[in-house]
C-alpha cells in the first residue's frame, strides 16, 4: 500500500473510526515519507509517524507553526493567532511565561479537593441514573462534566454558563478537523470566537472588581500590575484555547480510557488504592489514544528530514497518535501494558508547545479512574463506542455504560 493509498484511506469514514491500521502502514514506509499526490495549493509535503522524527521536529524551535493564509480576516483564526499555542518566539516566549506563572504548585494542590469532590459528585449522578440496571452515558455523565466543572473552578467560569460554553467549544472544534473548512463551519467557529471574546472582557471587568483565588483572578492581576507583557486581548484569546485544549483532551483521555481499562479486569482491581498503578494507566491511555492525533510544522529551511527533501515553509503533518504507537520505540504498541518503561508519549507535545494544562489533565485521570472503578466494580460497556469523526481531535462522544448492579459505598 502506498503513501497517497494510506492516506485516502485514513480519511476515509473507516479510517476516522479505527485509523491504527493506516498509521501501522505508514511506519511500513519508515518514520517520514513524502506525499507523492498532493491538492492544488497543499502546503504539506511530507507525513510523519516516527516517534524519534516528530520528537525531534517538536523540539526543535525553529520548525514553527506558521501562519494560515487569509487569517487576518477571521475572527477564530485572529483568536488562535493571538495565543501561545499557535504562534511561535518571541511572542510564544511572552505570553507563555505570563501563564507559566500561575500555574504555581500551589494552584494545582488546591485542585486535588476540588476533583476529588467533583468526581464523587458525578459517581452519585451515575448510581442514580443506573439504578435497577437502566444504562448511562458516561460521556454525558462524567468524562465531560468532571473536567469542565474543574476547569470551571480552575479558571473561574461560572458553573451555570457552562451549557451555553460547551456549544461555541463544539463549534471550534468542528472547524479544527481536516475536514472542518467549510463555510458553515467556519461561520460558526467566527460566532463563537466573538461570542466568547465578549464573554471573558465582561469576566475578567467582574474579576478586576472582585477578586477571587481562580486563575483568571491570577491573570487580571498579573496584566493590572504591569509587570508582564500581554494585553488583554491576548489574555482572552489565551483563555479561550486554553479551556478549549484542557478541557476537550480531558474529555477524551477518559472516555477514550475507559473500554481499555475494562478489557484489562486485572488492571481494574487493582487500580484502587495503587497511585503508581493509576499513574500508569493515565499515561497508557494517552498513548494509545492521544486525542490529539496530528500536529503541523513548516521547515525553517530547505532540509532533508529523515531522508525526505522538505522546502522552506512546506509543512510535515506530525501524527502524533502513530508516534505514541511506534514499534520501534514501543515494543508491542497495540497492548495496554500501565507499568511500561520507555519514552513518554507525546499525547501533549513537547518542546515550546508542550500543553500547559497537562498536569491538570493528568490529576484529574489519576484521581478520578481509580475512584470511578472502585465504586462501580462490575462496570461494563453495553453498546459499541461513537466515535467524533474527526482526525484532529479523536474521542468517544458517546458511551453507554452499566453499573451492574453492584456498588460500594
Amino acid at each position: 500500500m502506498d503513501v497517497d493509498e494510506i492516506l485516502t484511506g485514513l480519511y476515509s469514514e473507516q479510517g476516522r473510526q479505527n485509523p491504527y491500521p493506516w498509521y501501522a502502514a505508514l511506519h511500513a514506509h519508515g518514520p517520514i515519507s513524502a506525499i507523492p499526490t498532493r491538492p492544488e495549493h497543499s502546503t504539506v509535503s511530507a507525513v510523519a509517524a516516527g516517534y524519534d522524527l516528530v520528537d525531534q521536529v517538536l523540539r526543535d524551535p525553529q520548525w514553527c507553526k506558521g501562519a494560515p493564509p487569509g487569517w487576518q480576516d477571521q475572527e477564530i483564526l485572529r483568536t488562535f493567532m493571538s495565543s501561545m499555542m499557535f504562534t511561535d518566539p518571541p511572542d510564544h516566549t511572552r505570553m507563555r511565561a505570563v501563564f507559566a506563572k500561575t500555574f504555581t504548585p500551589r494552584r494545582l494542590g488546591a485542585l486535588e479537593p476540588v476533583i476529588v469532590r467533583v468526581v464523587d459528585t458525578m459517581l452519585d449522578r451515575i448510581a442514580e441514573a443506573g439504578a435497577g440496571g437502566a444504562e448511562v452515558d458516561f460521556v454525558a455523565d462524567f468524562a465531560y462534566p468532571v473536567p469542565a466543572l474543574v476547569m470551571a473552578e480552575f479558571i473561574g467560569l461560572p458553573e451555570a454558563d457552562l451549557p451555553w460554553y460547551r456549544q461555541r467549544v463544539d463549534w471550534i472544534d468542528e472547524f479544527m478537523d481536516v475536514a472542518g473548512k467549510t463555510p458553515e463551519r467556519l461561520a460558526r467557529a467566527n460566532q463563537a470566537a466573538a461570542e466568547l471574546r465578549d464573554y471573558y472582557r465582561e469576566l475578567i471587568g467582574h474579576r478586576r472588581r472582585q477578586p477571587g483565588e481562580d486563575l483568571i483572578s491570577g491573570l487580571v492581576e498579573a496584566l493590572d500590575s504591569g509587570d508582564v507583557e500581554l494585553t488583554e486581548e491576548e489574555l482572552i484569546s489565551n483563555l479561550i484555547v486554553l479551556f478549549n485544549a484542557s478541557f476537550v483532551t480531558t474529555v477524551y483521555m477518559f472516555s477514550n480510557g475507559l473500554p481499555l481499562l475494562l478489557a484489562h479486569p486485572d488492571t481494574v482491581g487493582a487500580l484502587p488504592g495503587d497511585d503508581g498503578l493509576a499513574r500508569g494507566c493515565v499515561d497508557e491511555v494517552l498513548r494509545m489514544e492521544s486525542p490529539v492525533h496530528f500536529l503541523a510544522r513548516a521547515a525553517p529551511r530547505d532540509t532533508v528530514l529523515g531522508g525526505v527533501p522538505v522546502r522552506q515553509g512546506e509543512n510535515v503533518l506530525l501524527i502524533i497518535a502513530g508516534a505514541n504507537r511506534d514499534p520501534a520505540r514501543f515494543p508491542d504498541p497495540d497492548r495496554f501494558d500501565p507499568r511500561r518503561s520507555g519514552p513518554p508519549s507525546l499525547a501533549f507535545g513537547v518542546g515550546l508547545h508542550f500543553c500547559l494544562g497537562s498536569a491538570v489533565s493528568k490529576l484529574e485521570g489519576r484521581l478520578a479512574l481509580p475512584r470511578l472503578l472502585a465504586r462501580f466494580p462490575e462496570l461494563t460497556v453495553t453498546r459499541p463506542p461513537s466515535y467524533s469523526g474527526s482526525l484532529f481531535l479523536r474521542g468517544i462522544d458517546k458511551l453507554f455504560v452499566s453499573t451492574g448492579g453492584k456498588e460500594r459505598a
